[in-house]
């Protein structure tokens, strides 16, 4: 039988090899797991997802930590699969609170979906993380310029700009707010900014063209948007601007032919539609007029112009009451009409009351 103290001896004997044993299997299992994010993330590298998710999968079996998540997250993301990607920076941000990078690719997502607070919550963590980081002041800029807050959003571009003055999309971005602001001359200089910092930034060449635009430059215009096309050829807004500018210059088949195309590649810009109901006013299909007109205003049903020019086509059509009623629509959403319409109308109304 054995002693007391040789009894103790060997518990303790068996407790260090036990522990030691736990040990050795945590280190394993972590090291297993770095191996599969290692691996994942150099299918990554070469476009090969679903590799990259069996491998982010089997890290996460081993060890079940944020960066893990956050890895797979990513992956779903570039998958397209964004319901799963939220689902994994969700988990990555509940095992680490201060996951900054997790916080912005969910932003980015909510972002894209339209969901602009939500967009905004996660972009303002990313900022509390890190105050310098110039990238999440200006995607909040976007986001709060897309809500309609531009006062803000210029607030966030400025800081970007501030803490990175290279960085060519802020720059950009505060162009674009700055021409829906109405500060055609400042949009200018930080579109052109933009573009001696990044020739192939396409936004910055479609915001350039719309400053021009606005100011009357319609050839400057149209340079600026066969740019921003020809390094984007399927963003549905350029081609929409560009046939907006070939609509001013009254060149009404290529605005179709552009307006057209726009609509192909995206079949909900309310404007695009209100833009193309004005080219077919302007050959004088009145039919086809009001039916764009229609569906700018299922989109949008706040716009000012579809009413009033949905109000022209129904007068042309000698649709009096239609027309003023929309008429009435688009003063009541604090619209006005042209000397033109205004006078075309009281025309139509002095022509009933002599019959």
């Amino acid at each position: 039988m054995l002693s007391p103290r040789i009894l103790r001896g060997l518990i303790f004997i068996l407790w260090l090899v036990t522990a030691a044993a736990n040990v050795l299997a945590q280190n394993t299992r972590a090291s297993s797991a770095a191996s599969y994010l290692e691996r994942g993330a150099s299918w990554m590298a070469k476009g090969e997802i679903e590799r990259a998710i069996a491998d982010y999968e089997l890290a996460i079996a081993f060890d079940a930590n944020a960066v893990a998540y956050y890895n797979r997250g990513l992956a779903r993301q570039r998958k397209g699969d964004l319901a799963a990607a939220i689902s994994d920076y969700n988990r990555a941000i509940e095992l680490n609170p201060r996951h900054a990078e997790a916080y912005s690719s969910r932003g980015s997502i909510h972002y894209a979906q339209g969901q602009f607070d939500a967009a905004i919550n996660d972009f303002s963590q990313v900022i509390k993380i890190n105050p310098r980081d110039a990238r999440a002041w200006s995607n909040r800029g976007s986001a709060r310029g897309d809500q309609g807050n531009l006062a803000a959003a210029i607030v966030d571009f400025d800081q970007a700009i501030k803490l990175d003055s290279r960085n060519a999309k802020a720059w950009s971005n505060r162009c674009g707010a700055l021409y829906r602001h109405g500060a055609l001359d400042a949009a200018f200089a930080d579109c052109d900014r933009a573009l001696r910092l990044d020739t192939q930034n396409a936004d910055a060449w479609n915001s350039r063209g719309l400053a021009r635009q606005g100011k009357g430059d319609l050839d400057g215009a149209l340079a600026d948007f066969d740019r921003a096309i020809a390094l984007n050829p399927q963003q549905a807004a350029f081609y929409g601007n560009r046939g907006r500018a070939w609509l001013l210059k009254g060149e009404i088949e290529r605005a179709l032919s552009d307006l057209n195309r726009a609509l192909r590649l995206d079949p909900k810009l309310a404007g695009v539609w209100s833009n193309r109901g004005v080219a077919w006013f302007a050959k004088r299909d009145f039919t086809r007029a009001i039916a764009d007109f229609d569906e700018a205003l299922r989109l949008d049903p706040r716009s000012t112009d579809a009413y009033g020019n949905r109000g022209l086509a129904q007068l042309m059509q000698g649709k009096l009451g239609e027309a003023e009623a929309d008429f009435a629509r688009c003063r009541a959403l604090g619209g006005s009409l042209t000397h033109e319409a205004e006078q075309l109308l009281q025309e139509m109304k002095q022509r009933r009351a002599t019959r």
